[in-house]
C-alpha cells in the first residue's frame, strides 16, 4: 500500500472515531455561539466553538511540526 493510501485510510478512521465520540460529548452550544430563533426557523452560528476548534487544531499541528 502506498503512503497516500495509508494516509487516507488513517484520516478516515480518525474522522470516524471523532464523529462517534461527538455523539456522546456535548461540544456545541457554548456560551457566545449565535442562535437566532424566529417563528419556526432557527439560525445557529457556532462562532466560539469554531474558534476553540481552531486553537486546538493549531496547537496540535504546531507540536506535530515542531517534533517531526
Amino acid at each position: 500500500m502506498t503512503g497516500a493510501a495509508k494516509f487516507v485510510m488513517i484520516a478516515g478512521a480518525v474522522i470516524f472515531v471523532i464523529g462517534f465520540i461527538m455523539q456522546f460529548v456535548n461540544l456545541g452550544r457554548l456560551p457566545g455561539d449565535i442562535v437566532i430563533k424566529k417563528g419556526n426557523t432557527t439560525f445557529y452560528f457556532p462562532i466560539v466553538t469554531s474558534i476553540l476548534a481552531s486553537i486546538i487544531l493549531s496547537a496540535i499541528f504546531y507540536f506535530m511540526g515542531r517534533f517531526r
